[in-house]
């Protein structure tokens, strides 16, 4: 049925919010129906995840009405917009990650009949919703074992045991591999036939051109276009988030040179063992080298190594045994200031918790590893004058939108928070990046950016790049040469040249099939 002979569950008229000076939104107009999925598109600071958090009570609308199921209300708290049946997975969780799976999944709630919660019956309930969606995760771990992808699963069974009947997903696919996002589609699907909504907030064109029913654009925290899925494609709907024009579907790598043992060899890795938070191994017996120049991209699911190899060659987890070589140094384990020292730059997969210290300056920020390196030393002092020099260089020339190098790293957008880190690790020079998820949750815009520095980088100073990615776009866009790892274990190394998707699709799912 047609979206304009249906009444709309949600409607959202003339909504603006202001933060101090900065408008986020300008009377911006939103309906959603029953039984579909809407997806929402926009640069990141274009107000998607704004009026989401409005919707969902985190936030209260400094002029505008909401209606649900035809009724005005007013949220003051998350807890009304719960109530409402209204449920919302951000792309930063709200887990605490010192209790259990389960703990997590129930705190909060009361029990109407008994004075406490039934623990095994809530166990029993959140297994069978497991099971119904495909969303497995143990629930007596605790979350703070867990990879990204696996409390993503948490923060979506979380909101479906509390009944939600509209969900709000903001980036749910950044996590997941080609299978899990096809299975999360899936669920999707089964929850809107039974009645329920869906709002997906994603910068995955190719993801919504698939899910969604329709589409709704927003840019600089206006809507700026609505289109029906059959209206529309990807070249347009990119288009419309930047206000030009990008290439899409085009590989960004294009430098791509045959890999031989002539070229020198900038990370050597040879039998590594590394062990999980949970006393497991997780990285089981790896060799590989980056060499001069080169994008080695690893492809994988969440969860099966590849954090904890990033960590240790990094230096901040130790390994069980193994050699790590940069530059033909051997590295000192347990030991990140070494590593910085001797030409080793970091993208972490965790932006916010691990990357940056989000209520400092973004100048702190942006100088953070940079105290020993000229022109930031100055004796054992650090030479302010040259740290602010630096700080709005890198501000203008990485595109950094803020209000200055004193303005706190927290208030800036995810897209511009990545970029910090980006400006700061290439400013160094590094002879090898290890990059994880370095555009997980960004728009267009920004990783097109990122993709472009990434490259320039790697060719132009001649530095090695291990790419540590989820996305097989991105790993086949930038990637010399392509590895998977599967249960920690390399599944096989290609060629870009040789590489298909099909093939590296079945590595990922521990299926060792041959590249052609």
């Amino acid at each position: 049925m047609s979206p304009k002979n249906r009444s709309p569950i949600v409607e959202m008229r003339s909504i603006k919010k202001c933060f101090l000076d900065t408008v986020a939104l300008k009377s911006v107009n939103f309906t959603l129906y029953e039984g579909e999925i809407c997806a929402l598109l926009g640069e990141n600071g274009a107000g998607k995840t704004t009026l989401m958090n409005v919707l969902f009570g985190y936030y209260a609308c400094d002029d505008g009405e909401i209606y649900v199921n035809g009724k005005k209300v007013t949220f003051s708290a998350p807890r009304d917009a719960i109530a409402k049946g209204i449920g919302m997975v951000h792309q930063h969780f709200a887990l605490v990650p010192s209790i259990s799976v389960l703990e997590n999944i129930v705190v909060g709630i009361k029990e109407s009949k008994n004075l406490f919660l039934d623990m095994k019956e809530a166990k029993h309930k959140l297994l069978d919703l497991e099971k119904m969606y495909g969303l497995f995760v143990d629930p007596d771990v605790k979350v703070e074992t867990l990879s990204i992808g696996e409390q993503q699963k948490v923060e979506i069974l979380k909101a479906l045991y509390r009944g939600a009947k509209i969900l709000i997903l903001d980036e749910p696919t950044a996590v997941l591999a080609p299978l899990e996002t096809k299975d999360l589609f899936a669920t999707l699907r089964k929850l809107t036939e039974n009645g329920n909504s869906v709002i997906f907030i994603s910068h995955k064109l190719y993801e919504v051109m698939e899910i969604s029913d329709r589409i709704v654009v927003l840019r600089n925290g206006e809507i700026v276009a609505e289109r029906h899925k059959t209206e529309t494609n990807m070249r347009e709907l990119a288009s419309l988030m930047v206000g030009g024009e990008i290439d899409l579907g085009k590989r960004k790598n294009v430098g791509f040179k045959l890999i031989n043992d002539e070229i020198k060899d900038v990370l050597r890795v040879n039998d590594l063992w590394v062990m999980g938070n949970r006393g497991i191994e997780a990285v089981k017996g790896v060799t590989f080298s980056v060499k001069e120049g080169e994008i080695l991209g690893i492809a994988g699911v969440s969860g099966n190594g590849q954090k904890e190899l990033a960590e240790c060659l990094f230096g901040i987890r130790l390994p069980e045994k193994g050699e790590v070589y940069l530059d033909g140094l051997s590295l000192a384990f347990g030991n990140p200031f070494f590593t910085v020292m001797n030409g080793m730059g970091r993208i972490p997969e965790d932006r916010i918790d691990i990357g940056l210290m989000m209520d400092l300056t973004v100048e702190d920020n942006i100088i953070l590893e940079m105290h020993a390196f000229r022109p930031l030393k100055n004796g054992i002092l650090l030479n302010y004058d040259a740290a602010h020099r630096v700080s709005d260089e890198l501000i203008q020339k990485f595109s950094i939108k803020t209000a200055g190098r004193d303005a706190l790293t927290k208030t800036l957008s995810g897209g511009n928070l990545q970029k910090i880190i980006l400006a700061r690790v290439i400013y160094r020079n590094p002879r090898l990046i290890v990059a994880a998820q370095p555009t997980r949750g960004l728009d267009v815009g920004a990783i097109d950016f990122i993709h472009d520095q990434l490259i320039t980088t790697s060719k132009n100073n001649n530095s090695g790049i291990l790419l540590i990615s989820e996305d097989l776009d991105e790993v086949f866009s930038l990637s010399d040469r392509i590895a998977v790892m599967y249960e920690g274990k390399f599944m096989g190394i290609v060629d870009i040249e040789n590489a298909d998707r099909e093939t590296i699709g079945l590595w990922m799912s521990g299926v060792k099939e041959s590249c052609a």
